[in-house]
């Protein structure tokens, strides 16, 4: 057995112990004492968790451009760049492979988890704003890391295991960063622009050839191309990631959203069969595992699609860094926004990949099978879209996925770029940043080049070794989470006076804040 070998098999036997045997557990029921804890905050307070985001996206105080000399960015600025790392080719992959592999019935129980991770996703983002600092450049450093240091370590008997947990979230989100984070989105991109827009002049001039594959001048020439791109993005800091981000997130979610949407009129006939589908299948024993493996492809990444991640990430504690940036006081306004990216990674996008799969007839709904023709699951939604957007024998559809998954895996790039500079922060220090920064890009070359799937296979693996510190921390605090949401209920919502705001675990800042959120009443600009 080569040494590829024996480390294949070793990495599967761990990634289904970190992802499965104890991530579906852990996610699972990690969501569900959030929700009961706060009083199934995601459902009781509708109406005021959509008000306070979608419903304040016209607010200069949500939504303004951070002036390129402060340190923070705007609470949209930091969904939107957290979205952009978290909607990926999986969110078109993965449910494909849901569905295939469990039926309709798999679409409901993503929607399961999707409903108990809001508050995973809002706990995280609670914490990370209560257990933020500044680093000496005077912007906000949050995270995993620093409530797992700082609040499962405060307790008794927990320091150095605190501190451990910590420092292995960041090791792992680290190596993640360089292969599901980089080098595995961008072989996607090259992959699927070489398939959708073929130059046969630069496909056929091979640099390589072996076992794994074969790499052409075209995935060089894209390569190159994104390693440009991505650096200058990357090399501007948070400030130009943000803005980046808050201009192609919005157009790129709509632009998918408005193509499913023409797919499923086109098909308005079979869309009572496809919801019909979806409930009646959820809990037939077949789609009861598919869909428990669904649950896993969306948040767990599992079932073969670990290269193209479906996640939402709630859970993970990687989006927690970049909301921990935001110009936000109050804990709970950011964690109502870690609810809506929740909303919008599951609800919108994936239940419009569903509907474009069950309702286009490239799965027959009484037997579960691909149609004929239909290709496999990898390529399920691309045919979809053919079905609508052939012209001319040009299969329009595919290229528009194309695209898709061009601008979905782009910003993941972009958005866990971000991920891996704050990982360095608090391991090396500031100065280690721009290193990373550096080589993260000329990583990105790698990905257009490489062959074997071995290097992300091990990422993801890593990848899912974060939840478990991620979720320690915020099991361990889940009385804090309770504390801090009822204390904003009873100020802002039930009215009550006299309650002290909750807004940092640090003494000094805490005084510090609670002034600037004064100000911010007087100003009438605390709605």
């Amino acid at each position: 057995m080569s040494f590829l070998d024996a480390l294949t098999r070793v990495n599967a036997v761990v990634n289904d112990f970190v992802w499965v045997k104890v991530g579906l557990i852990l996610l699972l029921g990690t969501g569900i004492l959030m929700t009961v804890m706060t009083g199934f905050f995601q459902l009781t307070r509708l109406g005021h968790w959509l008000k306070m985001t979608a419903g304040s996206l016209r607010s200069k105080k949500v939504s303004a451009h951070t002036a390129s000399h402060e340190k923070s960015i705007s609470q949209f600025q930091a969904l939107c760049t957290a979205l952009a790392a978290t909607i990926g080719v999986g969110n078109i992959a993965g449910v494909a492979a849901a569905i295939c592999s469990g039926g309709a019935g798999a679409v409901f129980w993503m929607w399961v988890a999707a409903f108990f991770g809001m508050m995973t996703g809002y706990s995280e983002k609670v914490l990370g704003v209560y257990f933020r600092r500044k680093n000496d450049r005077g912007e906000w450093s949050g995270g995993a890391m620093y409530y797992l240091k700082d609040g499962f370590g405060a307790k008794k008997g927990c320091r150095g295991l605190g501190k451990f947990l910590a420092g292995a979230f960041c090791v792992c989100c680290l190596l993640a960063s360089f292969g599901i984070g980089n080098m595995g989105q961008v072989n996607k991109i090259v992959a699927n622009i070489e398939s959708a827009f073929p130059i046969e002049a630069l496909s056929s001039r091979l640099l390589y050839e072996n076992e794994g594959g074969s790499v052409s001048l075209y995935a060089l020439i894209l390569g190159i191309l994104l390693v440009f791109l991505g650096g200058l993005v990357i090399l501007g800091g948070l400030q130009r990631i943000a803005a980046f981000a808050e201009k192609i997130v919005p157009f790129m979610v709509i632009f998918f959203i408005a193509g499913s949407l023409v797919v499923i009129a086109f098909h308005y006939d079979a869309i009572g069969d496809a919801f019909r589908s979806i409930f009646v299948n959820a809990f037939a024993p077949q789609s009861v595992w598919g869909g428990v493996a669904g649950i896993t492809v969306k948040t767990v990444m599992t079932w073969g699609f670990k290269r193209g991640v479906f996640s939402n990430e709630a859970g993970l504690g990687s989006s927690v860094m970049i909301h921990s940036n935001a110009k936000v006081i109050e804990p709970v306004r950011q964690g109502m926004w870690g609810i809506f990216e929740v909303f919008t990674d599951t609800m919108l996008v994936c239940t419009m990949t569903a509907l474009v799969v069950l309702t286009s007839g490239v799965i027959d709904l009484s037997t579960g099978q691909i149609a004929p023709g239909a290709g496999s699951d990898a390529t399920l939604v691309a045919s979809a879209f053919d079905t609508v957007f052939t012209f001319g024998g040009i299969k329009f559809g595919s290229k528009f996925i194309a695209i898709t998954i061009l601008l979905f895996s782009f910003t993941t790039v972009i958005g866990w770029s971000f991920y891996g500079t704050k990982a360095v922060e608090y391991l090396f220090g500031l100065k280690a940043t721009k290193g990373y920064k550096i080589i993260f890009v000329i990583m990105i070359l790698s990905g257009a080049l490489l062959t074997s799937g071995i290097a992300w296979d091990i990422s993801d693996t890593f990848n899912g070794m974060m939840m478990i510190p991620n979720l320690i921390g915020v099991l361990s605090l889940c009385t804090l989470v309770r504390k801090i949401t009822k204390n904003y209920v009873d100020r802002k919502i039930k009215k009550k006076k006299d309650i002290t705001p909750m807004l940092s675990y640090d003494p000094k800042l805490q005084k510090e804040l609670l002034i600037q959120l004064m100000e911010e009443e007087a100003e009438g600009l605390d709605a």
